[in-house]
């Protein structure tokens, strides 16, 4: 609500402001391996400065090789996973085959395309592995716009978790470093390091890591705890 003008004889008018987007906190972190992929974020659930839980994932299962990662607006991610979904099973019932990494990459790129008049408010990261057992990671821009990498950050805390990863993972900026395929070990190990460092800095993360790690056995999912205030 702001101040417009003052009018003779009345008080000031006042314009009222309606914004459809809320943004609800949240990172999400995802590196790919050479023949797993590992993809966490945190469990806060925000509004501004207050806690709506402290137990929200925001990992969602598409198959058993594909994990998206979604936050942001938490209505928009609620719509935009239920709808993704439901052209999944769309797609099984069809082809009688479960949608592929690199299929289920594409159809939501079209999804956000198709909204890109009224996008969804949401930062998405997909992680699996592709048609060779490799891992995957696909990073998107709200209109649907992506690239695959084998590693990205998220979400709130984007800006403070993607140069740790681009040194931890990419060894950038580093001199007489070798560079060599990351280990899962050190995958899980980098994950709960860039959770921590960004729960010390960003408010809106925080309380716990779900981290989903992806191989030819499945998904297993393991749960870190962080700092709650």
């Amino acid at each position: 609500m702001a101040v417009v003008e003052t009018y003779a004889g009345y008080g000031p008018i006042q314009a009222q402001r309606f914004s459809p987007y809320a943004d609800n906190g949240g990172s999400i972190v995802a590196i790919a391996g050479e023949d797993f992929a590992v993809i966490g974020s945190d469990t806060r659930l925000t509004v501004g400065y207050a806690i709506n839980t402290r137990e929200q994932n925001k990992l969602f299962r598409l198959s058993d090789k594909t994990v998206l990662g979604s936050c942001g607006c938490w209505c928009d991610v609620l719509t935009l996973t239920r709808v993704l979904n439901a052209r999944m099973m769309m797609y099984n019932h069809e082809h009688q085959k479960v949608m592929g990494t690199q299929a289920v990459a594409q159809l939501l790129s079209t999804m956000l395309y198709y909204k890109r008049f009224f996008p969804y408010y949401v930062s998405n990261i997909l992680a699996g592995l592709d048609e060779n057992g490799k891992g995957a990671v696909y990073h998107y821009d709200p209109v649907g716009h992506y690239e695959r990498n084998y590693y990205y950050a998220g979400g709130a805390s984007s800006a403070l978790l993607q140069p740790f990863l681009d040194n931890q993972v990419g060894l950038k900026n580093m001199e007489n470093v070798t560079k060599e395929i990351i280990s899962l070990e050190k995958a899980v190990a980098v994950v709960k390091d860039a959770f921590i460092s960004a729960a010390e800095r960003e408010i809106h993360t925080g309380d716990a890591i779900m981290i989903n790690i992806i191989d030819k056995n499945g998904i297993r999912e393991e749960k870190f705890a962080l700092r709650k205030d």
